[in-house]
């Protein structure tokens, strides 16, 4: 039988610096909660919202994916392996730190905020080369569909991770309906909703609340109930 873990968007932790809003599911940096750690591989799921001409200057990541999805604005990125680029709505960035990484995301815009899910998945193996990919999206293939926007596989749709773990986007309409079907048994599946609403087997889930799902046996189902409601759906391994 499947084994439930809903993690309601109020009871997130709240950051407020601000230059930085930033609601984080599990626990991070000075946030602490003992029962809030990770689910499975999944280490962070924060939402944030970065002030016009404010952002994260230089710091060291290693051993981790670290996955960004901008939602609004445009991120400037830079890193020690020479890449300078800049992310907006519609791509999709992600670095395997392995051995070691150091980089800087800042607001590209002196007026507008810019808004992004920033998530970390342990890797499947430590000390690796670390890389960086960015991808744009094509608009139509997550319209009332799910959309592969992550792959363990170079050559699959989608940006490549270093680990068994598969994520997918998708845009639908109130009463359209779709499943989830793991890639690997054994895998959970998390589920977050961006905006509108959403039944995620079985369990109501309404904007930017989360669910975790694991001991998973069949299908996963999803309906929507809002206009223009979006989801991301996880799959990632539950053992590190």
């Amino acid at each position: 039988m499947a084994h439930y873990t809903l993690h309601k968007a109020a009871t997130r932790a709240h950051l407020d610096h601000g230059w930085l809003n930033s609601y984080q599911t599990f626990s991070f940096a000075g946030q602490y909660n003992p029962d809030r750690i990770r689910f499975g591989t999944l280490r962070v799921l924060n939402d944030d919202v970065i002030a016009g001409g404010r952002g994260f200057g230089e710091h060291p990541h290693d051993n981790m994916e670290i996955i960004s999805i901008p939602l609004a604005g445009t991120l400037e990125h830079k890193d020690n392996m020479g890449n300078v680029k800049r992310l907006k709505a519609g791509e999709v960035q992600i670095m395997s730190t392995g051995e070691g990484v150091f980089h800087s995301e800042f607001n590209a815009s002196n007026d507008e905020v810019a808004a992004l899910l920033q998530i970390w998945v342990f890797p499947k193996t430590l000390n690796g080369k670390p890389r960086y990919e960015q991808i744009t999206l094509d608009p139509s293939g997550s319209q009332r569909k799910l959309q592969q926007i992550l792959s363990p596989f170079p050559d699959d749709d989608g940006a490549w991770i270093q680990q068994d773990a598969w994520f997918h986007l998708g845009h639908f309409e109130p009463g359209d309906t779709t499943h989830y079907t793991l890639h690997k048994k054994d895998n959970g599946l998390y589920a977050f909703v961006i905006s509108g609403s959403f039944t995620v087997d079985g369990q109501l889930l309404e904007v930017r609340d989360g669910l975790g799902i694991a001991e998973i046996s069949g299908d996963i189902a999803l309906q929507a109930h809002t206009p223009a409601a979006t989801i991301l759906l996880m799959e990632i391994p539950m053992d590190i």
